[in-house]
């Protein structure tokens, strides 16, 4: 029993160290987007100074194992964006995941006209904002990018939590968070605020 026990503790371990590798190569390929003149939402003047993003340390507590739950039946909604325009969306599903011993829910959303397009039939938009907002990090929120689960549990990194593109340049117009996914907690991963 204890042998299994601790092979079991054991793969959770080589799972996270995985997981926390994959965080740092997520954020290397973002410093490395936003260096591209080409691929880069940074402004000019932005630009001539850039050397890469603020992160928060790459942290194991906030790599958690999230419940998977779909949300059958939802209607379209219009997202209200920091713009003008108002994307069609759907309520695809919930993650229930826990922190700091309290149970906390994020809701996932399929962008309607994004899955038509190929390679995004299965793209999942996670925005969530938190205690952190107008502090560290952007006063907006933050988004993670997802795909359908296979399974019933997914790994829920907040290490890859990324600012939207108006965080630093306002011609450009980005989904509001939806009051459902604020946190009432300090998520203390991803990248930070670009402007003090």
């Amino acid at each position: 029993m204890k042998n299994i026990l601790f092979l079991l503790l054991l793969m959770n371990v080589v799972t996270i160290s995985a997981q926390e590798t994959s965080s740092k190569e997520y954020q290397q390929i973002l410093n490395k987007e936003y260096g591209d003149k080409d691929e880069s939402p940074l402004t000019e003047e932005d630009f001539k100074s850039f050397k890469e993003l603020d992160f928060y340390p790459i942290s194991e507590k906030f790599i958690v194992e999230a419940k998977f739950v779909r949300t059958p039946e939802e209607k379209v909604f219009k997202m209200k964006t920091t713009g003008t325009r108002t994307p069609d969306y759907v309520k695809y599903g919930q993650l229930i995941f826990n922190l700091d011993g309290k149970e906390f829910k994020l809701y996932l959303y399929q962008n309607i006209d994004l899955i038509k397009k190929e390679g995004f039939a299965d793209y999942l938009f996670l925005p969530f904002s938190d205690l952190t907002c107008g502090k560290d990090s952007y006063i907006g929120g933050r988004y993670i990018d997802m795909r359908i689960p296979k399974e019933k549990t997914v790994l829920l990194d907040f290490n890859k939590a990324y600012n939207p593109y108006c965080a630093y340049n306002h011609k450009y117009s980005c989904p509001i968070v939806p009051l459902e996914n604020d946190l009432p907690i300090e998520i203390l991963a991803g990248v930070k605020k670009f402007h003090d």
